[in-house]
């Protein structure tokens, strides 16, 4: 992860669009909302039942014709990528994004608008800082099949280039770059989606491309246009006449840019590979991009850096002046020894905690715990973990003390080191959503030996006792 220090940003309020979903033809609203940090992309059905949330996660992929759709427990979301590349292209680390239909309005087949509404809602600095995975070494994915190929190499910056090759008269080779991020909005973000006209045709005659007018794709003529097709089409987009300009393009629309199907395949990588939940400081250079080789890149990647920072452990001054001590975690936490088994906070904010335990051969499980090669109960690492977590939780109500904490489910556990006595235990819990309704949904690290010794996903929640 990276060495400089950057906060991450979220939007500084709500704001929606409202169009028509490309394939389903539908009118659907978006609403982009601002996210608590460490939160990434999501997209919650506010149409169905529960509102459930799936995140943009390249692990959701699961089809990627015509777009990247993302699902998850049987919740959809089509056509993600255009949404996706507005909030890289526009810096946005945390967001949360409300749709009333499985996929977000099309616009105009770019992320021009989505950029627009991010503009107007305002950008805000956050408290975390923002992680970055260094590309060190060269990573890349190829599709045997189609020849397309992605590869990161090591650079200062985030930087994006799509070579592109239809291997048609009316649209051959074709180059993009992006230096810089800052770029986005002014050079890539208005190049719009594009088709051909063997590809329209389909669609049509299957019923797809509902929401499709001429305002949002642009087409290229790769073959006769008969007066059949030129009915279909003037049908389907309700125009009186349709001809085809000089550069081979339906007369619709004037291109933004001489290689915009190339600048709008560099747009289409930025929002797949926003999949893979973290920044990257690398140069991305695709040849023949599609969604299929964008998101196996991008699962790819993010199990790379999954292993990578599983391994990587974050470092804490264990001597400087704790956020609380002994006396003041029991002043909060109704737990008392042999049960209380946090030592001292270390650091807190609103969102995460880190909590410490020094394991000394004196703690009386080390008595029944294979006496013989004393070694901490998992299921102790996972209660100090709760307890530290049970301090950030506490540490939202005025009266802690009149407050008692309980486990409502553990998630995800994994025990990876023994914990021996003479440790020093480290738990880091960070918030998996804001704390709502005295609901606490933690992600939890506990740390010895500079190694990962147990994670888990605890919910817990805080209630008032009656005995005031």
């Amino acid at each position: 992860m990276s060495e400089t220090s950057v906060k991450q940003r979220t939007i500084g309020k709500a704001v929606s669009l409202t169009g028509v979903g490309l394939h389903t033809g539908k009118e659907v609203t978006i609403t982009f909302k601002p996210a608590p940090e460490n939160h990434g992309y999501s997209f919650t059905r506010i149409d169905l039942e529960g509102q459930p949330l799936v995140e943009a996660d390249a692990n959701y992929v699961v089809n990627t014709q015509r777009g990247t759709n993302l699902e998850k427990l049987g919740v959809k979301i089509q056509t993600s990528e255009h949404v996706l590349a507005a909030l890289v292209g526009m810096e946005v680390d945390n967001c949360m994004m409300e749709l009333d239909a499985s996929e977000p309005p099309i616009m105009d087949g770019s992320s021009k608008y989505f950029v627009e509404a991010i503009e107007k809602a305002g950008i805000v600095d956050q408290e975390a800082e923002r992680e970055e995975y260094v590309v060190k070494e060269v990573i890349s994915f190829t599709d045997e099949e189609t020849g397309s190929e992605i590869t990161i190499i090591p650079s200062e910056d985030y930087q994006v280039t799509t070579m592109v090759d239809f291997g048609t008269k009316v649209l051959g080779t074709q180059n993009a770059s992006l230096k810089k991020l800052s770029d986005f909005k002014t050079e890539i973000s208005d190049s719009r989606t594009f088709s051909f006209l063997h590809e329209i045709e389909m669609l049509l005659d299957n019923g797809l491309i509902k929401g499709g007018d001429l305002n949002n794709a642009i087409v290229y003529v790769d073959k006769e246009l008969s007066s059949e097709t030129m009915e279909k089409l003037r049908t389907a987009f309700g125009k009186d006449e349709i001809s085809v300009k000089p550069n081979g393009i339906l007369d619709n629309l004037t291109l933004h840019h001489p290689n915009e199907a190339a600048r709008h395949k560099l747009l289409d990588v930025i929002g797949d590979l926003a999949l893979v939940g973290t920044r990257i400081k690398g140069k991305v250079i695709a040849n023949k991009p599609g969604h299929y080789v964008n998101t196996q890149f991008a699962k790819k990647l993010s199990k790379i850096i999954k292993i990578e920072s599983r391994n990587k452990v974050p470092k804490f001054d264990l001597s400087k002046t704790p956020v609380k001590d002994i006396n003041q975690i029991m002043d909060m936490l109704p737990h008392r020894p042999p049960f209380l088994l946090v030592d001292k906070i270390l650091e807190m904010s609103s969102s995460h905690v880190v909590g410490l335990k020094n394991v000394t051969m004196n703690e009386p499980f080390f008595v029944g715990h294979f006496p013989g090669a004393p070694v901490m109960p998992g299921v102790l690492i996972v209660e100090a973990m709760a307890q530290s977590g049970g301090i950030l939780a506490l540490s939202t109500v005025p009266d802690p003390e009149n407050y008692l904490t309980y486990f409502m489910k553990i998630d995800n556990v994994k025990f990876k080191q023994q914990v021996n006595p003479g440790d020093t235990l480290i738990f880091k819990l960070d918030l998996i959503t804001p704390i709502r309704r005295g609901i606490v949904h933690m992600t939890g690290k506990a740390y010895a030996n500079d190694k990962l010794v147990t994670e888990a996903e605890l919910m817990a929640q805080i209630v008032k006792t009656k005995n005031e």
